[in-house]
């Protein structure tokens, strides 16, 4: 029986998705393979840092203008949770609870508002659960 809990996808997701690194194919690979699911969820935060790193020129790969605003649209076919005082209180509650920074416990926070009892992303604890969200490392060999 599949499970029709929805995923929060963190920035790093989006980013493999669209790198070029030879060193980097089985993650774009992989990311490419979670896009394609329908049980994601995202937040602005993530669209936000995705616009910044992808067209950033001292990227290897970096995408034009264009294209990231293209992306970006193309990814508000998932739930996207907005960045809100609450959200940003929240987050301030977890970042001191947990010992982790304001922008990880935002996307943590962004997964608790969308619903989502797993955040996938690469830059938290693979396996912690954060009252109620678990991380999963998607990348994980």
């Amino acid at each position: 029986m599949r499970s029709t809990t929805v995923r929060f996808i963190d920035t790093n997701v989006l980013l493999y998705a669209i790198s070029r690194d030879p060193e980097e194919q089985g993650k774009a690979e992989r990311a490419n393979e979670i896009l394609a699911a329908r049980d994601l969820a995202v937040s602005v935060q993530v669209l936000q840092e995705f616009y910044v790193q992808a067209t950033r020129m001292s990227r290897p790969d970096p995408i034009t203008h264009e294209q990231a605003v293209a992306l970006v649209e193309s990814f508000t076919r998932f739930p996207v949770a907005p960045i809100t005082a609450e959200l940003m209180l929240a987050a301030c509650a977890t970042c001191r609870r947990f010992g982790v920074s304001y922008w990880d416990a935002a996307i943590l926070e962004a997964g608790r508002a969308l619903g989502c009892d797993v955040v996938l992303s690469e830059d938290l604890s693979d396996g912690h659960d954060y009252a109620g969200v678990r991380v999963e490392n998607p990348f994980r060999a």
